[in-house]
């Protein structure tokens, strides 16, 4: 069984702090000040350029995500760490748009997290061939998944209200129908149960910043199948992809399988932060973590709705077919947030209306989720978010 004391303790949380916001950023794990202290003083420091081959740091992709993919039900060498989530939706979609190009439609959904749209789009307009992003209700999806459909993609956890895709069935589906599958986990990985081998998965993309506590910055992960690997043409075929980069060829050759969708150098310091975080994960079952999840999620939902009425809840009621976070809706939502966070219960806003709260068993726990919701309580009954300066929108949300 997961000890969960001692996952906390192993986090930097300020004094008088209650963070519901791990499913944004997750906070500082203790140890990764002290490991880039070493990465930056004994490596970079002391090594120099020699850290590259001494230090092992163009190895941290591959390595770190093995790391990852042990997480997702990934097979050994198929998950690759580097650049930003933006960018792996767009080296993944351009990968799985290639493998059917007769056909011309990608589908998602209409709760999906914006960056993945918008790099469709921009995709769809680099091409020039055509393709169209077709978006329904995320409950609709799989009336929709005919043999039209070149890729189905879309995020698992719903980035607003929590609401879970069944990706298991889903990429059944997809695969009867010829569809290639490319499933975003942004709020997945570190936050439930992810077989991604034994649901056949084509591609995945995910950031390692949330539930994962990479830190800001924390570089993404690219997920491809075995199947697909030794065949796919990366879109953006960097120095790193190449099958031999200080051979300083003038023209690409991809690496073997998945290393191939490298592309610019290692973020070496934020890969040690990552690393630190990754070592709390080997001290934690998955199944253990979900059951608490679900546990704390449960607790939250019970109370607020309890003593805060006029919240209304926005995430789906059945714990299953939510991820770890549970969100409320209420229509001076922002302002309601801004008053939390002044009185030291941190959690975060998404337009128009939802008030996020990130359910994270490695720090929170009940007596956590107890006096949050009497703050909660607080602000609500006695309108503390009714003020000029909790209506002023700062830049983040």
């Amino acid at each position: 069984m997961t000890d969960f004391d001692a996952t906390k303790a192993l986090f930097h949380l300020p004094e008088g702090v209650i963070y519901l916001d791990g499913n944004s950023l997750g906070p500082l794990p203790r140890a990764a000040a002290q490991v880039m202290q070493k990465t930056i003083h004994k490596e970079w420091g002391e090594m120099l350029i020699t850290g590259w081959n001494k230090a092992g740091w163009m190895e941290q992709p591959m390595r770190i995500g093995d790391r990852i993919g042990a997480m997702l039900g990934a097979e050994p060498g198929h998950v690759c760490l580097g650049d930003t989530l933006s960018i792996k939706v767009y080296q993944a979609l351009a990968a799985a748009l290639a493998l059917v190009p007769e056909r011309r439609v990608i589908l998602s959904d209409s709760g999906n997290f914006p960056t993945d749209l918008y790099m469709a789009q921009g995709l769809i307009r680099a091409l020039g061939r055509g393709h169209e992003l077709r978006l329904v209700d995320p409950e609709d999806v799989a009336d929709h998944l005919s043999e039209e459909v070149a890729v189905l993609m879309l995020t698992e956890v719903d980035y607003r209200t929590g609401r879970r895709h069944d990706m298991r069935a889903l990429s059944e589906m997809a695969r009867d129908r010829g569809v290639v599958t490319l499933w975003d986990l942004a709020h997945s990985a570190g936050a439930l149960p992810v077989d991604l081998a034994g649901c056949g998965v084509d591609f995945a993309v995910g950031c390692t910043y949330k539930y994962l506590n990479g830190g800001p910055g924390a570089p993404a992960f690219i997920y491809v199948a075995p199947r697909h690997a030794g065949r796919i043409e990366p879109v953006l075929s960097g120095w790193l992809g190449h099958q031999a980069p200080f051979a300083f060829d003038l023209d690409y050759r991809p690496a073997a399988g998945s290393e191939r969708l490298r592309v610019g150098t290692p973020p070496v310091l934020q890969m040690a932060a990552l690393e630190a975080a990754l070592d709390i994960w080997d001290r934690v079952d998955i199944d253990d973590l979900r059951a608490r999840s679900i546990a704390l999620g449960e607790l939250f939902i019970s109370e607020v709705e309890s003593r805060c009425p006029m919240l209304t809840l926005a995430s789906p009621r059945d714990p299953h077919r939510r991820g770890s976070q549970v969100s409320f809706a209420f229509d001076e939502g922002y302002a309601a947030m801004q008053a939390l966070i002044d009185r030291g219960v941190i959690g975060d806003f998404r337009a128009p209306d939802i008030m996020r709260f990130g359910i994270t068993p490695l720090y929170i726990d009940e007596a956590d989720i107890g006096a949050a919701v009497a703050v909660i309580a607080e602000v609500m009954h006695n309108a503390l978010w009714d003020r000029p300066a909790y209506r002023r929108r700062a830049t983040v949300t």
